[in-house]
């Protein structure tokens, strides 16, 4: 079978390696159908330093596909089945996993792709209880961006900042892959949504997708035009996920008792915060990391009724590294996709 290893930084050889053997119990063997690429693939691309693995590695962190046998003790799938992959390998036994907390499992041995190989090859084994099934009416290209994107946006969204219908959020990065989504998503329950983009285009599109308001980040300070829109209000919920470049300035946007949800820090980790504007606004600050698996169930149950995602452009399995170069050089407006 064909499966793609990063060998060393920036240099990926498309392989041939021996097809997995039967499904082992517990087991479902999957055919990959596409895949969706994030930020986490570009870092580890690249060569982040914290990531311990050991090359070749295969890459791969998102992804969909079709099952084609199953082991002893599987009920849920069968050959024919439709499936979207939770790619962090968790232990499954834990007080968190058996809470339904998955991303916060005490025993995880890794993310698919980054520590460990991933899904970027034409077969593979995978434990049943780390699928979910796909529902009638999504394609491979749409669902590929459940597991991670979908799961994401619904974790932070839901979860964790508990958007309700009628408020007003603002949304960073209107271009990436959650950007789309979250306005999507929020949209879906009647928000108002503000989101930030950093040319004319992106600002034109991001409108044509649904957002009510765009602000062109490289010509203004989107904190200002934020407390312009909303009559000096602010927002109720600020979706962060840029990091240092955008922090303050979202604090800025927030109305008093307001929530921050963040699940990224590309422009940078460290930021300075002013400690009584957090406690005399009375701010809520969420951190937000992966999803737990239900949370790839609810977000194809969206998709299902019509939140589909924004695919910027799609590439095949021997073109991986054009689509890391397109994400890494923030081209995209939405999500690009491998296929196979």
């Amino acid at each position: 079978m064909r499966a793609l290893q990063l060998v060393s930084d920036r240099q990926l050889d498309l392989v041939d390696l021996p097809a997995p053997e039967a499904p082992a119990p517990g087991e479902v063997q999957v055919s990959i159908k596409a895949l969706a690429l994030n930020h986490i693939d570009v870092w580890g691309w690249r060569g982040m330093a914290f990531a311990k693995r050991k090359m070749p590695l295969i890459v791969g962190a998102e992804a969909v596909g079709e099952v084609t046998a199953i082991g002893e003790g599987v009920t849920r799938f069968k050959p024919g089945s439709k499936v979207a992959m939770y790619g962090a390998l968790t232990c499954g036994q834990c007080r968190m996993c058996k809470s339904g907390r998955d991303n916060l499992c005490e025993e995880v041995a890794g993310v698919m792709g980054f520590h460990v190989d991933g899904f970027a090859r034409d077969q593979l084994n995978i434990k049943e209880r780390l699928c979910v099934p796909i529902p009638d009416g999504i394609d491979w290209v749409d669902a590929a961006t459940a597991p991670v994107t979908f799961s994401t946006v619904e974790h932070m969204l839901f979860d964790n900042a508990k958007l309700e219908p009628g408020e007003t959020i603002l949304v960073h990065a209107a271009g990436s892959g959650i950007g789309t989504v979250a306005i999507r998503m929020a949209k879906e329950i009647g928000c108002t949504v503000i989101t930030t983009a950093g040319d004319d285009e992106k600002c034109a599109k991001a409108l044509a997708l649904g957002a009510d308001h765009v602000i062109n980040y490289k010509t203004d300070r989107f904190e200002h035009e934020v407390r312009k829109i909303t009559k000096k209000k602010g927002v109720d919920v600020v979706f962060e996920h840029v990091g240092a470049e955008t922090w303050n300035g979202s604090l800025l946007s927030m109305r008093p008792g307001a929530r921050l949800v963040t699940c990224g820090s590309t422009s940078g980790v460290s930021v300075n915060m002013n400690l009584m504007q957090l406690f005399q606004r009375q701010y809520r600050i969420i951190g937000s990391f992966g999803a737990p698996i239900r949370a790839i169930a609810d977000g194809l149950t969206r998709m299902a009724r019509g939140v589909k995602p924004v695919i910027d452009s799609q590439f095949p399995l021997e073109d991986f590294a054009a689509g890391l170069e397109r994400l890494e050089t923030r081209r995209v407006f939405g999500k690009v996709v491998i296929t196979f």
